[in-house]
């Protein structure tokens, strides 16, 4: 694993906590020699993250839409900041730049970031590791949730394996870098088109 993709907030929540955390997240990405990709705005946790990253001597990179970059939330401190054209262009980026993925606490563009990328490692269209820093318990109902869906037959047990929830950085990105992606086949592969 060279580099980490970390899906977060623009805003800093209401817990303190979560900034802590990704203060801590940054500093060890960048201990461990790794590269921070993420979403190259500068406020929220997203700016918490990238400066922690850039203050331990780690090398982030920021992929940001244009449109986000006309409304002045870019960090301009970055090793480098790509501007792309779209939100898809952004996602397809940070996936081609990563080889993994964390969530930290976040809203609905974190959760759909973090969700599409599961899809696609499901789909086998990658097979890198995808995780959750469960701050203050903020991803437990989402974890039960998860739960619920392989309990209905929405979702394998196989698929719900690949998502890992910790609560410390250096657990999750230990984690991470032990993964080895299931091999499975999605219901979809049983039925020719």
């Amino acid at each position: 694993m060279r580099s980490l993709c970390v899906f977060c907030g623009s805003s800093p929540g209401a817990d303190p906590g979560y900034g802590r955390a990704a203060v801590a997240t940054g500093k060890e990405i960048a201990r461990r020699g790794l590269t921070l990709v993420y979403g190259g705005a500068k406020v929220g946790l997203m700016g918490l993250v990238a400066d922690a990253a850039l203050d331990a001597g780690g090398e982030v990179i920021g992929v940001l839409p244009e449109a986000l970059s006309r409304k002045e939330i870019a960090h301009t401190g970055l090793t480098r900041l790509e501007v792309v054209g779209s939100m898809h262009e952004r996602k397809a980026r940070m996936a081609e730049l990563s080889d993994g993925f964390i969530a930290l606490p976040g809203g609905a563009g974190t959760l759909e970031e973090v969700f599409e990328i599961w899809t696609w490692g499901q789909l086998g269209f990658h097979g890198k590791p995808v995780g959750f820093l469960n701050i203050a318990g903020y991803y437990d109902g989402l974890a039960r949730f998860l739960d619920h869906t392989v309990d209905q037959a929405f979702v394998k047990p196989v698929h719900r394996q690949m998502l890992t929830f910790a609560d410390h950085p250096e657990t999750l990105i230990d984690a991470l870098a032990a993964y080895a992606p299931p091999v499975a086949e999605k219901w979809l592969e049983r039925f020719e088109l």
